[in-house]
């Protein structure tokens, strides 16, 4: 793993207060997104118990609408099952099968490549640690710590846009990138909350905390959240 070293500016009001509001957003947000979508990997995932096809899906999911990526990992499904299938259908036959997605032709090569990665190197299983997952082609730690969590069960903290747009909101963590926010989130948030706040967080900031305007008048937490940088609300 990643030395990245935690910086105090990362935590404006202290480490202490960024656990105690993290802590008290987990319950009202997993109420406020009852009856939501779960995303497509975490349906996946759920359905399959595969670290594979989590993998596989989660790459595809990249700058991609829910749906496609639901669609597009079923058609790639259907042609191959296993690293070793999937590596022979080359780039062409998977742009085919993931097209929409978007940088279908860039996935496709990665996907190509960490196929034949997973069986030359790992005897066609996929490694449960983020190390070894990020030397796969097209996977960075977003995507290792998803395989982690949701292939394995292992606890990890998945920080896309939302995650680390709606932390940053909260005001209780002031970082630069989605590798900052994990690794800040790694030193406050408990870790029994470490696998669920990834896809809790995403659906809140698509559905709530928008990137834009977003509904504070809907917000389940808006008595503990600063509103850093929300310049414009509903």
């Amino acid at each position: 793993m990643s030395d990245l070293k935690i910086k105090e500016e990362w935590f404006p009001f202290g480490e202490k207060e960024a656990t105690s509001v993290l802590k008290k957003i987990v319950s009202p947000v997993r109420k406020a997104m009852e009856g939501e979508k779960d995303p497509s990997v975490t349906i996946i995932a759920r359905n399959t118990r595969s670290p594979f096809r989590v993998l596989v899906s989660t790459v595809i999911s990249a700058r991609t609408k829910d749906e496609v990526t639901g669609q597009a990992s079923a058609r790639l499904f259907d042609l191959a099952g296993t690293p070793v299938e999937m590596a022979r259908l080359g780039p062409a036959r998977i742009e085919k099968a993931i097209y929409p997605a978007g940088f279908y032709k860039v996935k496709a090569r990665s996907i190509t490549g960490l196929c034949k990665m997973l069986g030359d190197e790992f005897g066609g299983e996929v490694p449960d640690s983020i190390d070894e997952l990020v030397r796969l082609p097209g996977v960075g730690r977003k995507t290792a710590n998803l395989v982690l969590t949701l292939g394995f069960g292992i606890p990890g903290i998945c920080v896309d846009t939302h995650v680390h747009k709606v932390t940053n909101r909260l005001g209780v963590i002031r970082t630069k990138n989605p590798t900052e926010t994990e690794f800040a989130l790694r030193r406050v948030l408990p870790r029994k909350h470490w696998i669920e706040i990834n896809d809790l967080l995403v659906m809140y900031g698509k559905a709530i905390c928008t990137p834009t305007s977003p509904h504070c008048s809907k917000c389940s937490v808006e008595g503990l959240c600063r509103k850093s940088g929300v310049t414009r609300s509903r």
